[in-house]
């Protein structure tokens, strides 16, 4: 079994044409094929990002009037440590 990626363009009609080559001549062969929607990036900006950016911007300030207060210990010394492999 052979895998083979693809990006193809879905014209007006809906249809997805495949013209891939395969290298058999006189053979039946399985076929499955899974597809999956490419966003472009205007798409992306307009339908992925611009409920999240407003939401956030929305958040602006809501935390303005609460007061920062350090206790008798003040600041943890861990707060310090380097973030080495924190986000691996």
């Amino acid at each position: 079994m052979k895998s083979i990626k693809a990006r193809q363009h879905v014209g007006q009609d809906g249809i997805l044409h495949l013209n891939i080559p395969v290298g058999l001549v006189e053979r039946e062969v399985e076929v499955m094929v899974i597809y999956q929607p490419v966003l472009s990036y205007a798409v992306i900006e307009e339908k992925a990002l611009a409920p999240v950016c407003k939401s956030l911007e929305s958040l602006y300030g809501i935390c303005a009037e609460d007061l920062i207060i350090l206790d008798s210990l003040g600041i943890s010394e861990s707060l310090d440590d380097e973030l080495v492999g924190a986000f691996d």
